[in-house]
């Protein structure tokens, strides 16, 4: 059965729009004509380290225009999946400023003292200490959650153990495994979708991974659309079991398709 059109848009940020922190040819363009063209878009990421104020200010660098509203953290969705869980909770967190003000906006209290959850986040100071104390939590009762599963993140200098790698050291020591909220979790998917005011059948997801991304729409009812400009190669995408609805070099060879979701 064919689908509607499209009418909004979600999409990664890394690889998709940016890449080590230098825009994609033609994002600009993309982002220039979904706001021309009043079409609904949010930028989805895993990574729980940035506000979405400071992330904002990132993109502006890049030279991408992009408001805080218009973007929509694997912290933000943390935090509202426990803020709907156990309202006005405790969590050790583990994780930078975007994980904390995250929670404490929800309602939440950081605490060591036991903590209804431990939280771990996107951070580039891990310490052995904090991590010790997370595993004892969690043995002593209190429940785990990570932010997402990536286990490896992208530098200049090439990739950087992440939230997933140090989830797998917890979970090995202390014999309980955290639940995941960001991709490729529907659940992100559906707050993204809540947050839109969007409906699955008519809205798209643009991503450069089909591990997270492209699954991620697929579990939620999107359209997916793979670009070719972070990590995923087209002979990699073919060795998937499942796949995009299609894939593109960019998302300049989008700006096309926005004139016809406008249109509807």
């Amino acid at each position: 059965m064919p689908r509607e059109v499209t009418r909004s848009w979600l999409m990664d940020m890394d690889g998709v729009l940016v890449r080590e922190g230098v825009a994609v040819p033609g994002a600009d363009r993309f982002l220039t004509r979904l706001r021309e063209l009043d079409l609904p878009f949010l930028i989805l990421t895993n990574n729980s380290i940035y506000t979405r104020r400071d992330l904002s200010a990132r993109l502006r660098l890049a030279g991408l225009d992009v408001p805080e509203d218009a973007l929509w953290t694997s912290a933000l969705a943390t935090a509202g999946f426990l803020a709907d869980q156990r309202p006005g909770g405790t969590a050790f967190v583990i994780g930078e400023s975007g994980l904390t003000t995250a929670l404490h906006e929800a309602g939440y209290t950081l605490s060591d003292v036991e903590p209804d959850y431990v939280v771990l986040g996107e951070t580039r100071t891990y310490s052995f200490e904090r991590i010790t104390r997370a595993i004892r939590l969690i043995i002593g009762g209190a429940r785990f959650i990570s932010t997402n599963p990536d286990p490896t993140g992208p530098s200049p200098d090439g990739p950087l153990p992440a939230t997933g790698s140090v989830a797998a050291l917890i979970s090995r020591a202390s014999g309980h495994e955290p639940y995941f909220i960001g991709k490729p979790n529907p659940l992100m998917m559906r707050s993204a979708l809540n947050d839109l005011a969007a409906h699955s059948e008519t809205t798209a997801m643009i991503g450069d991974r089909m591990d997270t991304d492209v699954v991620a729409g697929i579990e939620a009812g999107l359209e997916t659309i793979l670009v070719l400009t972070g990590v995923t190669t087209r002979a990699e995408a073919e060795r998937f079991p499942f796949r995009a609805s299609r894939i593109v070099d960019s998302v300049a060879d989008l700006v096309d398709d926005l004139q016809k979701s406008a249109s509807v």
